[in-house]
């Protein structure tokens, strides 16, 4: 298996450092037009974490898109230390470009500690390895697809994706969605890692929900979407080159808003994060 996708996460992880609390990150090659939501939100967890002591791992964060970013240039990440106690640390980080503010970050950090313990089950669904990868359903779908969806969908890549009841992508579904995901190749033991990697990656399919529902998606050229904020929180440390489960609704979508939220369990049934997300769903009129 090639795993040089993988790597050029890693990479893409991998901040420059700047001088004092500040670093730099760029966009991949292949970015296109529209900097990625969840390149933005990892690369200035990466910054924050890089600020805090190694035993004090995120448990949260929470987030504003506040520009729409351009891929073809850096991003300058500030980071303030806005305390550091004897349990919890918290951070703030500003992702610049050209001098003006495009994302907002704030994040927490706790040293692990005993304490009553719950989780939300997992729902059932098929095994992963019983459902169609993504390059399959491509062809499947073919007719009803918008051209984006399926060149997006076709790309080669480092995460290997299997959507749940498939036919949600093209009829109109109120229960959200399910998905299964995982990096393809082995990635670092570095529980970090691993954290930006899945705040990367939680930024993916999320939006989609509130779209679902109405039997659309975020490649109709009919609707303008954009994420406007995103929240999560970390209950345990993931592994994100194992399958994890994406659960995916969307309880309300109003004034060209929609909410969403996700659970991702790992293949065990164990609770490892939550989101939160919302985000602009506008119809154009001048198409």
């Amino acid at each position: 298996m090639d795993d040089a996708p993988a790597r050029e996460i890693v990479t893409l992880l991998d901040l420059e450092t700047l001088g004092e609390d500040r670093f730099r990150g760029h966009s991949p090659a292949s970015a296109g037009r529209h900097l990625y939501g969840g390149q933005v939100v990892a690369q200035s967890l990466v910054a924050a974490t890089r600020t805090v002591e190694p035993d004090r791992p995120v448990h949260s964060l929470h987030a504003y898109f506040i520009l729409a970013g351009d891929p073809q240039i850096p991003i300058d990440f500030f980071v303030e230390r806005i305390r550091d106690g004897k349990s919890f640390a918290t951070r703030r980080c500003v992702a610049t470009q050209r001098g003006r503010p495009i994302f907002s970050l704030a994040a927490s950090y706790q040293r692990r500690e005993e304490g009553f313990s719950h989780a939300l089950a997992m729902p059932q669904t098929p095994a992963p390895e019983c459902l169609e990868p993504i390059h399959d359903l491509v062809d499947r779908f073919r007719a009803f697809l918008p051209q984006p969806a399926a060149n997006w969908m076709a790309r080669a890549c480092a995460l290997d994706m299997r959507i749940v009841a498939p036919e949600t992508l093209v009829a109109p579904n109120a229960a959200g969605q399910k998905i299964w995901f995982r990096v393809q190749s082995p990635l670092p033991d570095d529980e970090a890692i691993h954290t930006a990697v899945l705040a990367y990656l939680s930024d993916m399919t999320l939006l989609n929900t509130a779209l679902v529902v109405h039997g659309r998606n975020i490649f109709d050229p009919k609707i303008q979407v954009a994420s406007l904020d995103h929240a999560l929180w970390f209950h345990e440390p993931p592994r994100v080159d194992d399958w994890l489960l994406y659960v995916q609704e969307s309880p309300a979508a109003s004034h060209a808003r929609g909410l969403t939220f996700g659970r991702i369990y790992a293949r065990d049934g164990r609770l490892l994060a939550s989101a939160a997300q919302e985000g602009l769903i506008r119809l154009r009129t001048n198409i």
